[in-house]
């Protein structure tokens, strides 16, 4: 069984779609921003439900679509624990397993491009994103990076495993697809056959040039590519950099319920009616789209709602809500996230101790 590789030409970057044949559940590793109707696309024409993203590290390079997949596919997020990315529906730790349908993804925690850096084993195949390269591997200069972490990575985990796995990188600036891990062993002109000394020497060496998008891609990044720079454009409302704090949604149910606060569902409303509502709850849609950080309506509609007090934000599984959060920060209120949103996934919570979603915790809901 082979992945779908897909290419963005703007970064050099490679997405891919893997898919389990029976339940047609699939995940999208390292998906970008520019290419979302792309991707929309091909789930649609596949017969695909899209139940998981995921990230090798923070890019820097380009915008994650994460987000976006989470509010129009329904798909959760999951990121390697140490990249810093709190938006993510699940934080993952060396030998974690991702299911989806009957297949199972391991995490492999390989540092040194950053700190947080994660390959993914499936089958017979690796992911490697900027760990490991054809013929070379990830800079070591930002975000932490670390030439002897990386080496230890490459040596250590990625070349303990078989000689016959494929490798399937995060970039190629030369049109190569993959390799595998006998050859790259053998033959790749950065790590094969050097010293740890040799190594750092070499990565100490190549004085690469900053990344075009370096101070664009990387805060977006650790929000799920959610975009919050269009300063005060609208209003002169200040941009949103933080929000009161994640609750659960216990809690959440709780301060509405004592009438202290307000609880808004900033889910579409053709998502309320295939999955489910919370009766008596406020609908304030959020919609972000790349480049579109500010929206009047959503200001004009939650400050309505709000009436002076807290308010508490509801989505799907908790990625858009923080955006709203940030938002309504911005403008003036005391807003929360309520973490696993909606639905939540009972095979993250099951391993992670979580107590769910809204509806699988057992609180007020009705079918849409």
């Amino acid at each position: 069984m082979q992945p779908i590789q897909l290419f963005d030409p703007a970064s050099s970057t490679y997405s891919y779609v893997l898919s389990d044949p029976l339940t047609r559940e699939a995940v999208l590793i390292d998906p970008v921003d520019a290419q979302l109707e792309r991707d929309l696309e091909l789930l649609r024409a596949r017969g695909l439900h899209l139940r998981w993203t995921l990230e090798t590290h923070a890019h820097a390079d380009h915008i994650t679509s994460a987000a976006l997949l989470a509010e129009h596919a329904g798909a959760r997020s999951a990121v390697p624990a140490g990249c810093g990315i709190g938006t993510a529906a699940v934080q993952l730790q060396a030998g974690d397993t991702l299911r989806f349908g009957g297949e199972t993804l391991l995490a492999l925690h390989t540092p040194g491009h950053t700190s947080g850096s994660m390959s993914y084993v499936w089958r017979e195949h690796v992911f490697t994103g900027d760990t490991l390269l054809i013929n070379g591997c990830g800079r070591t200069d930002f975000q932490s990076g670390s030439a002897a972490a990386l080496y230890h990575s490459l040596t250590h985990i990625l070349f303990a495993l078989p000689d016959a796995t494929t490798v399937w990188p995060g970039h190629d600036y030369q049109g190569r697809t993959h390799s595998s891990i006998g050859h790259e062993k053998a033959h790749n002109a950065r790590v094969a056959g050097k010293t740890l000394q040799e190594f750092t020497a070499t990565m100490d060496a190549l004085n690469l040039p900053k990344p075009q998008r370096l101070d664009e891609a990387v805060p977006a990044n650790l929000s799920s590519g959610l975009q919050h720079d269009a300063g005060a454009a609208s209003g002169g409302v200040r941009a949103a950099t933080g929000y009161a704090g994640d609750i659960s949604n216990s809690l959440a149910h709780a301060w509405w319920q004592a009438g202290d606060a307000v609880l808004v569902d900033v889910r579409t409303d053709a998502e309320r009616e295939w999955v489910g509502f919370v009766p008596g709850a406020v609908a304030v849609a959020w919609k972000q789209w790349p480049g579109m950080a500010m929206n009047p309506d959503f200001d004009a509609a939650l400050l309505a709602a709000a009436g002076g007090k807290k308010v508490l934000l509801l989505c799907r599984s908790g990625v858009r809500s923080v955006a709203a959060a940030q938002r309504a920060t911005g403008l003036g209120l005391a807003a929360y996230n309520i973490l696993e949103g909606f639905e939540g996934d009972p095979d993250s919570n099951a391993q992670r101790g979580h107590q769910g979603g809204w509806r699988l915790a057992g609180l007020p809901w009705r079918q849409g």
